[in-house]
């Protein structure tokens, strides 16, 4: 496979998978399973509960087991062929999709600090 391929597909597939894992992770849709999930890995007793439940609170865990997901159903490979090229494309796959989390982050924090800025000067021009 072309090396402009492989990294044309290494980039588009990072986007599904940041989308799933952000959505679980942050939004309002699996905001009850994360609480209960989030209560859970700070309660259990034992060290391996905790850490699978707080995998579903952490984008950038989270992200690993999405990453899994998509390499079975893609047989995505990057660089090499068999475990090696799984094995980066994984870590590459993961790497990109917080990049695309943290961009997506940061875009969602400017347009809430621009909101507010509106409504503090929508709150002085009223009388």
């Amino acid at each position: 496979m072309l090396l402009v391929y492989q990294f044309a597909t290494l980039l588009l597939l990072a986007i599904p998978i940041a989308c799933i894992s952000w959505t679980v992770t942050h939004e309002e849709v699996f905001r009850e399973p994360r609480e209960w999930c989030k209560a859970r890995s700070q309660d259990c007793r034992s060290t391996w509960q905790r850490k699978i439940f707080y995998l579903f609170t952490c984008e950038y865990c989270f992200s690993h087991y999405v990453v899994a997901a998509f390499l079975v159903i893609t047989h995505f490979q990057l660089l090499y062929q068999g475990w090696r090229g799984y094995l980066i494309a994984g870590f590459a796959l993961v790497w990109v999709a917080n990049i695309y989390m943290s961009a997506f982050n940061r875009l969602r924090l400017d347009i809430k600090h621009e909101n507010v800025e509106i409504a503090v000067v929508e709150k002085q021009v009223k009388p």
